[in-house]
């Protein structure tokens, strides 16, 4: 398996649970490794994300102190230095000791956060030194034919003694004497313009590392003086609401409020339209003090739902509710204790819906990696044997419970189950009306080239598998992770709509207004709009807009437009990052935008 380190991580944060009785940075770095190396990098070559600064030699260091990461403003202005105090105040509580940080999860466990102190502690002192039984963090012979099919061709003697001094495989090859190749292709993001049609065809991909995986994380400013959305002819945008921070998943009440999460600070909001539905007349918070809310559903559906439910990061509450409410009347009810039993690192948006009959509640959880690098093998008879109990293709160990699509009979003390599996991430669930179909909007894996994997929402068929870790896009093997199940070769499902890999698509709504004041022309009727929130594993930035999925009767026919563009200033800056979709009661669209802390509104002009 190829392992090579290509950039650094999200913002400082270690949630991590490996409890040990003393502080031990062995410790620590394996909680880290297995917890929180899908966006975080600690030591050079270690595998971990490329979403942000590193945290090699943190310890001791200014908070929002690299020029390479564009931090949030709360932790720019904390003025913090990470100390062994603050590490263990912030770990704690993040957003506690900075209000507004980006990272919003703690690790509760005191000998967890000593363990991730130590490490540090090492790392910054020179003094870390593996246990004996640990892996290498990168085998220069596993590298070699990957810097070969990049024209790089080098010893294993010269891999190892380079890749000591380096945490990036470009500058490594630049060290070992090799020509860095540019980019290949070209910013399509130029010729984004509404109405401009997509299809990706699964059967034309390009080969696992065609282009170098590149990392590219958008650097967000302010809005450029000139700049502006574009959504079709006839459509207008503007601000609906601007009072918050971080929204993102967005639910319409019968009544016409809209309830919106706030997961980094673990608020839901209520924002209550004026009269004629244009603004926010104003936005309240109605529960507080949650870890990492993202999905949220009304239930049962129809004029008048009894419960608020909001699947947090590693559980599913519930909220009594009424017509009308803007703040909780009480504590919420604990659904589902435990959603997986290593709910925390890795992905951590959690969706929920309800099937039309409102019998079945299904919740998403993503990945705790990127290709579940450091899953223990199997063999062939015990893969088998696990896929008979959980469902075929059902991954296991760090991963149990996770890159799965979960069902749980509503009323019911029964566990739930695995639904659909191999879903790397899929960050939205949505129903479609007409059908009554389950919808994914996933997320998916990173590292093999700008064109691969492509992200996409698709049917969810129950007990259907769409691939990862060891296949994506039916047929495709992920050669990081070859041989492991061919016995799974050929039974992955193809998803239906394909999106330009590395877009990040979050959300999937299907428009469904037929009248309000501002109901779209009936040709939109049935058809979804996507929301693309950007990546950062690209060498060309795209994403960053909101599509249009075409159906017909229901059913998807692969393609999608451009709808609302605009938000890309050039390939590394950009002004928003579309989230979350709603249909508001008046038939306008509602987006959110949680870099800019914006709900827009789109309605005929």
């Amino acid at each position: 398996m190829i392992k090579t380190r290509l950039s650094a991580a999200c913002i400082i944060v270690m949630l991590c649970s490996a409890p040990t009785f003393a502080a031990d940075a062995n410790a620590g770095k394996s909680a880290f490794r297995e917890q929180c190396s899908l966006c975080h990098s600690a030591e050079p070559n270690d595998n971990g994300g490329a979403q942000g600064p590193s945290l090699n030699r943190v310890f001791g260091r200014r908070a929002a102190s690299s020029a390479a990461f564009t931090y949030t403003k709360a932790l720019i202005d904390s003025g913090l230095t990470w100390d062994k105090a603050t590490l263990e105040r912030f770990l704690t509580s993040p957003t506690t000791v900075v209000p507004g940080s980006a990272m919003v999860v703690a690790a509760p466990n005191k000998d967890d956060r000593d363990n991730i102190i130590a490490y540090f502690q090492a790392l910054k002192a020179g003094t870390f030194k593996k246990a004996p039984n640990a892996s290498p963090d990168i085998s220069p012979k596993e590298l070699a034919p990957f810097l070969a099919n990049l024209g790089c061709k080098a010893s294993e003697a010269d891999i190892e003694k380079k890749a000591k001094a380096t945490k990036d495989v470009l500058a490594l090859m630049a060290d070992l004497g090799c020509k860095v190749p540019p980019p290949k292709g070209s910013a399509d993001w130029k010729n984004d313009v509404p109405g401009r049609p997509h299809r990706i065809d699964a059967a034309s991909l390009p080969a696992p590392f065609a282009t170098p995986a590149a990392a590219l994380s958008p650097k967000l400013i302010h809005k450029p003086a000139k700049a502006k959305l574009s959504a079709p002819a006839g459509f207008q945008v503007n601000v609906f609401a601007s009072s918050l921070n971080g929204p993102r998943t967005m639910r319409v009440a019968p009544n016409g409020d809209i309830f919106v999460t706030e997961t980094q600070n673990g608020r839901v909001k209520v924002m209550r339209p004026t009269a004629n539905g244009s603004k926010a007349q104003t936005v309240t918070t109605f529960a507080q003090g949650l870890v990492g809310p993202f999905g949220i559903q009304f239930y049962p559906s129809g004029p008048q739902p009894q419960w608020l439910y909001v699947a947090e990061n590693n559980r599913v509450v519930r909220y009594a509710y009424k017509a009308g409410d803007t703040k909780a009347s009480g504590v919420p009810e604990v659904v589902v204790a435990e959603l997986a039993p290593n709910g925390r690192g890795g992905h951590s948006t959690r969706d929920i819906a309800f099937s039309p009959d409102g019998k079945r509640m299904f919740i998403s959880v993503g990945s705790a990696s990127n290709v579940a690098e450091d899953m223990p093998k199997k063999t062939r008879a015990e893969a088998q044997a696990w896929d008979a109990e959980h469902g075929i293709g059902a991954a296991w160990g760090t991963e149990t419970n996770r890159a799965d699509v979960l069902v749980f009979e509503v009323g019911s003390k029964k566990p739930g189950r695995i639904f659909a599996t191999g879903i790397r991430n899929c960050v939205g669930l949505t129903i479609e009306p007409n059908t009554g179909a389950l919808w994914c909007t996933t997320n998916e894996r990173d590292l093999l080239g700008d064109d691969l994997a492509p992200d996409y929402s698709t049917r969810v068929q129950e007990g259907g598998f769409y691939g990862w870790p060891w296949y994506y896009m039916g047929k495709y093997e992920d050669p990081r992770l070859k041989g492991d199940r061919p016995d799974l070769a050929g039974k992955a499902i193809v998803p239906d709509v394909l999106y330009q890999a590395h877009s990040a698509a979050l959300n999937l709504v299907f428009y469904t207004a037929t009248s309000g004041r501002c109901a779209f022309p009936k040709e939109y009727v049935g058809d979804g709009f996507a929301v693309l929130h950007g990546s950062w594993n690209r060498a060309f930035r795209t994403g960053h807009k909101v599509v249009r999925v075409r159906m017909k009767n229901g059913v998807p026919t692969g393609e999608y437009d451009d709808f609302l563009v605009g938000f890309i200033v050039d390939d590394k800056q950009v002004w928003g990052r579309p989230v979350g979709a709603a249909v508001a009661s008046d038939g306008s669209l509602l987006i959110s935008d949680d870099a800019a802390n914006l709900i827009y509104r789109i309605s005929p002009i």
